[in-house]
C-alpha cells in the first residue's frame, strides 16, 4: 500500500516527540527532540526554555525542519514524517491558551497559566506551521534497498 496523509497523520497522532533542527546565523546546524502537540491544522507545539539552542535559532531564523519517527522500529520497518515548516515564539495570550489546550490536553494535564510563558518567565511556547510534508516509502535501485520520500498534505 503507498503512503498516505491518513497514515502520516496516524503516525503524528501516536509519537509525543519531535525532533525540530534548526540553523544558527553561521548555519551551523542544531537538532532537538521536544514533546510536542499539533491542532486541527497541523500546526506543531511545543514549550522551550527561551535560552536553548533550538529556541534562540528560530529567533534568528523560523526555518525548521521537524522530523516524526518511533526510534523503536526494526531497521527497515520504520515509517516517518518529514515537515519544512516556519517556527515562531507565540506571543499572543490568546495563541497560547489553545497551544496549552492541545499541550496539555494530550497528556490530561491541567494547563498552566498563560502568564508562565510570557513575560519574565524562562519557558516559551513555539508554533511550527508546516510548508511541505512528506512520508517515507521504500524501493530498490538496482537491486540496493533505498528510503524515498513522497509528498504529501496534511
Amino acid at each position: 500500500m503507498p503512503p498516505s496523509a491518513d497514515r502520516a497523520k496516524e503516525i503524528i497522532e501516536k509519537i509525543w516527540y519531535i525532533t525540530v533542527a534548526t540553523t544558527n546565523s553561521d548555519g551551523q546546524p542544531w537538532n532537538t527532540p521536544v514533546y510536542s502537540a499539533y491542532d486541527e491544522n497541523y500546526f506543531f507545539y511545543w514549550a522551550s526554555w527561551k535560552e536553548n539552542t533550538h529556541s534562540q535559532n528560530i529567533v534568528k531564523n523560523p526555518k525548521v525542519f521537524l522530523v516524526i519517527y518511533d526510534s523503536t522500529a526494526p531497521e527497515g520497518t520504520g515509517e516517518g514524517v518529514y515537515i519544512q515548516a516556519k517556527a515562531s515564539e507565540v506571543q499572543d495570550e490568546k495563541e497560547i491558551e489553545h497551544a496549552m489546550k492541545y499541550l496539555y490536553g494530550r497528556k490530561s494535564k491541567q494547563p498552566r497559566k498563560v502568564e508562565e510563558f510570557l513575560g519574565d518567565y524562562p519557558r516559551r511556547i513555539y508554533k511550527a506551521v508546516p510548508d511541505k510534508a512528506w512520508i517515507n516509502t521504500s524501493g530498490d535501485v538496482d537491486g540496493n534497498f533505498v528510503d524515498k520520500r513522497v509528498e504529501i498534505s496534511l
